[in-house]
Formats: C-alpha cells, structure tokens, sequence
C-alpha cells in the first residue's frame, strides 16, 4: 500500500513561546517566586492566553492572589497575602564565629521577613524551607512561638557564659507580624529577668512600643538599638524595602529611643552604588535624630540574591542596571576571569561586609569623613555583662 504523503503548505507555524515580562508586585520587594537551588523542577511564567492583563504573572507562577485594597494600585501584579506559620524550636540562640560581625550571639524569633527588602543576605536561607527566597521569602513567615521559653531555658543552663546577643540580626525582629504576636517582647522580658545585655537591630518605628521596657535597661547599660536607615529617598525606599517603616519615620523612632535615654545608633547598609548615593545625608539626619554611633556595609549577593537583585533592577532600573552591577563587583574588588565566570562578591570574612580595592576604599573614606565631621563613633556603646544573673530565672532571690 502506498504511503499517503501530508501537505503542510497550509499548516501555519506553531507561535513562538511568548515570556510574560516581570512586573513589580504591589507592596513586595521581588518580582517573582524564584526556584531555589535546591528545587528540582525550575518553572518560567509564559502567557497561555487565559491570565488577564494585571493577574497573568501571578497565575503563571502559581501565586496566591489577593487585592488587598481592591484597587490596582501603582500598575503592579496584584498584591500577595502573608501567611504565618508557626514552629516549635529546640534552640533559640546562635552561635555567631564570623570575626566580621561585633556580637557574639543572636536570637531570631522569625523566619523570613515581610519588610521585603530586596537586598537581604537572609533570602536563601528559605531555601532550606523548601520556599523560594524570592516572593516566599517575604510572604511566608515562620514564627518561633515557643522561643521566648527556650531563650529562659537556655540563658539559665549552668553552662551558659554570658556574652553579647543581637536581636534580630538575620531577620527584622519587628517586622509587622510581632505587632499581634510579641515574641520580641517576650524575649525582651526573659532579658530584663536575667540581667542579660543585649542589643537589637531594626527597621521598623514597631520598637517604639517597647520602651517600657528598653529605656530602664539601656539606663543601667543593658541594652542598645540600631535602626537601619538604607536612604533618605521615599520612593527608593518604598521600591527597595516596601513594608519597612518610611525613612522620615525611622528618623523619628530614632529621636524617640534617644529622648527615652536608649543609646541608639545608626546603620546605613548596605550601600548600593548609583542607586544608594546619600549616605552622608543619612548619617547628618541620623546623628541630628539622637544616634551617635554608625555602621555600613557593603552590597553583598549570597546565592540566590544574585539573580533576585539582577531581577529588581531588570524591573525598576533596566537603563543602569548593569552598570550597577559592574561598580558591585568592582567593590569587591573582582577579576576579569571572575567576572567572566559570574562571581559578584568575595565571601571570605575579611572582605565581604566593606569590599576591597579602589571603590572599596572610597566608600570607606566618605563614611569616616562624614562621622569625624559629625561625631559619630566617639564612644562605644559599651554593655554591661557583669549584670548578668541566671539564678534569677530559676526563681533565685539576688543580693544586687
């Protein structure tokens, strides 16, 4: 039987793959719920002709969509609902053995951080979590609500040696959740019970409402507070960290841990080249505020961050993002056969926070410049591990 032959001079060409382009998501940080590096499977939005034109990129990514306000607000994908998910934990301190970091200890009551600051070292550790350090990272949070118990536990271990703890170094400690749950505060109490020094880290005007507590420590030298304040610009702020407090806001909060007597620095991290350029700006506001100490480090891009950062500034700042990302790895001081091969930072511990080489090293002369002219980092913030007391949680009366 003869083979039966097909003209296919009127068959049309199948249509190419058409790649839905990556928009901002109202009141978040990335713009997509990247796969992490441990996931089998790496899925890509393409438009199949059903999604509409403000929810397709949602859609293709298998996003919950939720219209917080029911409006389309600035002409972003539509908004994504948090949720919280709670754990139990054995431990709530961590050992910290980076010679670049000034603390020894810290304590995270949180997972993921709903303040969605684009940069955030942090993101890849959802990976461990099986949840994507793009999206999830900043709408799915786990909170320790059992950390408050552990800490008391674990301050009253006879073998525990009292050293300095940082609250909230990896995520923000007062991030939105903690305004219902109050596992800050809790852990701020188990302090205050023992006489443990401590100093915590935010961006949020949230630690106002702990004064109560904050202010008769930082009176008898038991704590400290650093608020982060990235840039003056609004809008920068609102593209760059959307759900931590506005910059004008975090200045007043700064006042406010002042007037209260709290010793308050400022941190001015991470600088960002040509998209972060005030940072002698923000250190005058910060020390007319009440800070009187400072830090900064430089953008760092662990993992996955990598790719979210290209991403944001794909999305926010398409004309200049590579140059961006060149004066990032010039800041870090990389190779040509580096740069060839994708690397854009050193990790080692005696370069990654302040980078190396020439644009390194001019980072660093503006901040000292700025705080000698200022009189930022006079003194230290000195705490006092003397006071520390754990028969105080055991029930123990104290003679002091």
């Amino acid at each position: 039987m003869p083979r039966r032959s097909i003209d296919t001079t009127d068959i049309p060409p199948a249509p190419e793959e058409i790649r839905i382009p990556l928009q901002a998501v109202r009141g978040r940080g990335a713009a997509s719920a990247m796969a992490h590096r441990f996931s089998r499977d790496v899925r890509d939005p393409v438009d199949d002709g059903w999604a509409s034109p403000h929810t397709g990129q949602c859609r293709a990514s298998g996003l919950q969509e939720v219209d917080e306000d029911g409006g389309e607000g600035d002409g972003g994908a539509t908004a994504l609902a948090t949720r919280v998910h709670f754990e139990n934990v054995r431990s709530a301190i961590s050992a910290n053995d980076s010679p670049d970091i000034s603390f020894d200890l810290s304590v995270n009551p949180y997972r993921g951080c709903e303040h969605g600051c684009i940069y955030c070292y942090a993101r890849p550790t959802h990976s461990y979590l099986n949840f994507s350090p793009g999206l999830d990272f900043e709408t799915q949070i786990i909170a320790k609500r059992n950390i408050a118990d552990v800490l008391r536990r674990e301050l009253g271990a006879p073998r525990y040696a009292a050293k300095l703890i940082n609250i909230g170094s990896n995520t923000d400690c007062y991030q939105p959740v903690e305004r219902d749950l109050r596992l800050t505060r809790s852990l701020i109490e188990v302090m205050r019970d023992a006489r443990h020094p401590f100093s915590l880290i935010s961006k949020s005007s949230g630690v106002e409402r702990d004064l109560d507590l904050l202010a008769p420590l930082a009176a008898q030298r038991l704590a400290a507070v650093y608020i982060t304040i990235t840039t003056l610009d609004p809008a920068l702020a609102r593209r760059m960290e959307p759900r931590a407090a506005a910059p004008h806001r975090r200045l007043r909060t700064i006042r406010a841990l002042a007037d209260a007597g709290v010793p308050v620095g400022v941190s001015v991290a991470p600088q960002i080249p040509f998209i972060t350029e005030d940072m002698e700006q923000v250190l005058a506001a910060a020390h007319d505020a009440g800070a009187r100490s400072a830090f900064y480090t430089v953008l760092r891009l662990p993992w996955e961050l990598d790719a979210l950062f290209r991403e944001w500034l794909q999305v926010h700042y398409p004309q200049r993002a590579a140059r961006v990302m060149a004066r990032v790895q010039d800041l870090h001081n990389l190779s040509d056969a580096q740069r060839g091969a994708g690397k854009t930072y050193h990790s080692d511990f005696a370069t990654r926070m302040k980078g190396s080489g020439l644009w390194a090293d001019l980072v660093r002369q503006r901040f000292a410049t700025t705080c000698r002219k200022l009189g930022l980092n006079r003194e230290r913030m000195e705490l006092d591990l003397s006071q520390f007391r754990p028969g105080l949680l055991r029930g123990q009366s104290s003679l002091f």
